[in-house]
């Protein structure tokens, strides 16, 4: 790998240089292994320790197929799809890649007895596959994660409703913590060229998710003027939901859990904070079997003390289990409420009669289509949407990271260095690259 790095970092190399490099028999990647799912057996989800079961060892470089491309990963990141691997939590991703590897001669590619992970990079395209035209070897590239075949009808319109559309490095293999990826040649984007590979690589998976589930008519359609609920305001997918309620006219209000992530979101620009843990809201009993309207009814008079009265038009919904029901109640009539990921639990309980007698929507989002993702990362690449990375590790310490994901005690993203040798390279236009630390700085209250 000595010789790719050395040409993406000589700023200089051609595309035939990159078209003439040997591409590596194996390269170091972040995996689980099938025989091990049962290693967490008995165990509660909290307890479960992505350093047991993620490794980092060589792999063999897998066949490109067509519309595919190999891309050499500077950089990349953790998503809480990464822990649910690495904790085998709700299912063993295995399942995935063997119904993949039943559909075709390529998708057997992907049943392998080890699942290499990840679902988001930055980095340098190495060699593309037939049928391929748009990209290049030689190509600084970002890839969100949205994987389909697109040889039904049913994705046409919105290819997140593809029956073969995959999350990639979740439900396919060969992804991006590694220092070479497989992707599909409609998952690369231009990477921002004020970023750092690490930066660029960051935003993929949530911001993507973020602009679908908040901005787009696919979501929560927002408007100038709405009030929208933020769920965990200063976190991965909450940062850049907040961002995108505050470049959009629409007023956050921010949930957060403690007085720092409060300081980040306000350094963002919003006003409306709410922190839970000062304000002591228990939507559930000590057993987490009933839930209190009590409190939800207390949570609705808070945001209406913040909002001048108003109730919220979209909620912006990801916890799930735990929040689930004080979303529906406190969201207005004729109100929506968007839901991905529910980390806190998939199992939702409301009272639907706030639900169906006051007219209200529950959404369902998941990723973004590739014209959304497009135009998240031209966001991102014009300066308007800031990346909030605030850790990066090393590729050798992917358990450690997925760990803290797991455990909450990150803040924003957190960035993991595959190829890249340290932080701080990648950087290309060094204007807007002023402009972009001026507005983290103040993010970071500097």
């Amino acid at each position: 790998m000595q010789n790719i790095l050395e040409a993406i970092q000589s700023g200089n190399a051609t595309s035939e240089d990159f078209s003439s490099l040997a591409l590596p028999e194996s390269y170091r990647a972040a995996f689980v292994k099938k025989d091990e799912v049962d290693m967490f057996e008995g165990l509660s989800a909290k307890e479960k320790d992505p350093r047991k079961s993620i490794h980092v060892d060589e792999v063999p470089l897998p066949e490109l197929g067509p519309g595919e491309a190999l891309v050499a990963v500077m950089a990349s990141a953790i998503n809480y799809n990464t822990v649910w691997t690495s904790i085998f939590e709700p299912v063993s991703t295995f399942g995935f890649l063997e119904r993949y590897g039943r559909e075709s001669d390529l998708g057997k590619r992907h049943d392998l007895p080890y699942h290499v992970v990840g679902s988001d990079l930055s980095g340098v395209v190495l060699a593309t596959g037939p049928g391929v035209t748009k990209w290049h070897p030689g190509d600084r590239v970002v890839a969100h994660c949205l994987s389909v075949e697109l040889e039904a009808p049913d994705g046409h319109n919105d290819t997140m409703l593809d029956p073969s559309q995959r999350i990639w490095g979740f439900e396919t293999n060969f992804g991006g913590l590694a220092d070479v990826a497989m992707v599909k040649a409609n998952q690369l984007m231009p990477k921002p060229e004020h970023l750092t590979w690490e930066e660029a690589a960051s935003p993929g998976l949530v911001n993507c998710t973020a602009y679908r589930q908040l901005v787009s008519k696919n979501g929560g359609d927002m408007k100038q003027g709405d009030n929208v609920l933020i769920w965990g305001a200063s976190g991965g997918l909450g940062g850049f939901a907040t961002q995108y309620a505050l470049n959009g006219g629409a007023t956050p209000v921010c949930v957060v859990s403690n007085e720092e992530k409060a300081a980040i979101a306000r350094s963002m620009g919003a006003e409306l904070i709410i922190n839970r843990s000062e304000e002591g809201y228990k939507f559930w009993n000590d057993e987490n079997t009933q839930q209190d309207p009590k409190e939800w009814k207390r949570f609705g008079a808070r945001i209406r003390e913040l909002t001048g009265g108003e109730d919220i038009d979209i909620v912006f919904e990801h916890p799930g289990r735990e929040t689930f029901g004080a979303s529906v109640f406190v969201t207005r009539k004729g109100g929506t409420i968007t839901t991905c990921a529910s980390t806190s639990g998939y199992m939702h309980e409301y009272d639907n009669r706030y639900l169906w007698m006051n007219l209200k929507r529950i959404i369902s989002s998941h990723f973004a289509n590739y014209r959304e993702s497009w135009e998240a990362n031209r966001l991102i690449a014009k300066g308007k949407i800031h990346p909030t990375l605030s850790r990066t590790y090393t590729l050798d310490e992917v358990g450690q990271a997925s760990l803290d994901v797991h455990h909450n005690t990150h803040q924003g993203k957190v960035g993991v260095l595959c190829l890249a040798p340290e932080e701080g390279l990648g950087v290309l236009n060094h204007e807007m690259r002023a402009q972009h630390e001026t507005a983290i700085n103040r993010f970071r209250g500097v």
